[in-house]
């Protein structure tokens, strides 16, 4: 099957849609003109004036603290699961003695990260949770959150109540491509981050591969939303078409696929859809995002459809099929898989535990979920003893001379020469 279906795929690119060089033009904006430059394209484009972009302490603390008592549970809910599994996540040092050289390998977190919460159609106070607690979990000093403003100029409070749970620094009123610049290089306002995470349209996935290499990106590739189903009889078609919707509902640029050897069941799901986006408050714009990037793809067996899925690499997996478990273990490429009929997408969403800022636009090919490991760096720490020198230097030396390289060699001769001086370090 790798040959007819899978490789007519299409290979989708994030930023195919948006003009880079006007990308560009916007970073160079805010590294030339900074704060300034930032009033004027949030004018520009969020159509707001904010004079200060930096929320104050207070506010978040008040934003908290006037939740009505079941969102702040579900939001405490969320919080615990979270920062739990990303403790689990923290790698250890660990150290190798041998022939008298030590190596010890030490993971350092960043000392500030910049984290992006997207606006537009809903709010995302998950996503605070869900960038903010993985680098918590690391050990980070300084976290800052940049998110755009509302028609009003203001951030939405439960945005804001989220930053408060999580213990975030600062809180700043700037989105899209503006936002990452000024994480990325500073301002008067924002001082430059070490790594940005979060996830964002198209428009800011393309400003975040402009930056990197200045700072660090985690998760790089985390754009517009995305999900596969693969399902049959087993699972209620009207869960599978739930599923469905639910990523259209991000707004324009979500993907979604049903992937089934069933052409009835393949018809149930899509009658059951159209029921769905008929009650949707968002109907105009899932229905959209479902008509531009809706796929069916029918196929011969359930292997034929691991096939398809790792050709497409989802961000989000449902195998919501009979034998489900048996195929997990072929999957090699998707963000996340939620495995079974009692594990939608939503569950991952919110309060698993993993974050769900995850790879989209096929590069779960060869990038994955965010995780703690995204917030810190391995310093390697190197030891040697007067022994261990001994063992190595000729060899050392050895393939220094085979590279060209004299000084890399002097350097372990000349320590050679004290060693028959009878002196030393």
């Amino acid at each position: 099957m790798k040959g007819p279906l899978a490789s007519q795929l299409p290979r989708f690119d994030l930023d195919a849609d948006v003009p880079v060089s006007a990308v560009r033009e916007i970073i160079s904006e805010v590294r030339n003109g900074g704060d300034q430059a930032i009033r004027s394209l949030t004018s520009q484009f969020d159509r707001v004036d904010v004079t200060d972009p930096l929320v104050g302490k207070d506010a978040l603390s008040d934003a908290w603290h006037s939740l009505d008592s079941r969102l702040s549970d579900a939001l405490q809910l969320a919080h615990d699961r979270i920062l739990k599994f990303h403790k689990h996540e923290t790698a250890e040092s660990h150290a190798m003695t041998e022939d008298g050289i030590t190596v010890l390998s030490v993971s350092q977190p960043v000392e500030r990260a910049g984290l992006y919460v997207p606006g537009g159609l809903a709010v995302y106070p998950s996503t605070v949770l869900m960038t903010a607690l993985p680098a918590r979990a690391a050990g980070v000093e300084e976290t800052v959150v940049c998110t755009p403003p509302n028609p009003s100029g203001d951030i939405d409070k439960v945005v804001l109540a989220s930053a408060y749970l999580c213990g975030v620094d600062e809180v700043y009123k700037m989105g899209g491509v503006q936002a990452i610049a000024a994480m990325a290089y500073g301002t008067e306002t924002i001082k430059p981050v070490d790594v940005i995470a979060g996830p964002g349209n198209a428009w800011v996935a393309t400003a975040k591969r402009e930056v990197a290499g200045t700072v660090g990106i985690a998760a790089a590739f985390a754009g517009p939303s995305e999900i596969v189903v693969v399902g049959d009889e087993s699972c209620p078609s009207s869960s599978a078409a739930v599923d469905l919707v639910l990523q259209a509902e991000h707004g324009p640029g979500g993907r979604a696929w049903l992937v089934t050897w069933s052409e009835n069941y393949a018809e149930e799901v899509e009658a059951a859809m159209e029921q769905i986006v008929s009650l949707s408050p968002r109907k105009a714009e899932t229905l959209d995002t479902l008509t531009e990037d809706g796929y069916l793809c029918l196929v011969d067996s359930p292997i034929d459809a691991i096939e398809v899925v790792n050709e497409i690499a989802p961000e989000h997996l449902q195998l919501m099929c009979e034998g489900a478990s048996g195929l997990v273990e072929s999957v090699r490429n998707a963000g996340a898989v939620f495995l079974g009929g009692w594990a939608p997408a939503s569950i991952g969403d919110y309060v698993a535990g993993p974050s769900h800022v995850l790879p989209t636009a096929g590069t779960a090919r060869f990038s994955g979920a965010l995780t703690v490991d995204d917030f810190q760096k391995r310093m390697h720490v190197v030891e040697v003893s007067k022994d261990g020198f001994d063992a190595v230097a000729d060899a050392v030396a050895e393939l220094a001379q085979a590279e060209g390289l004299w000084a890399h060699a002097a350097s372990v001769q000349d320590r050679q020469r004290w060693a028959d001086e009878g002196v030393g370090p």
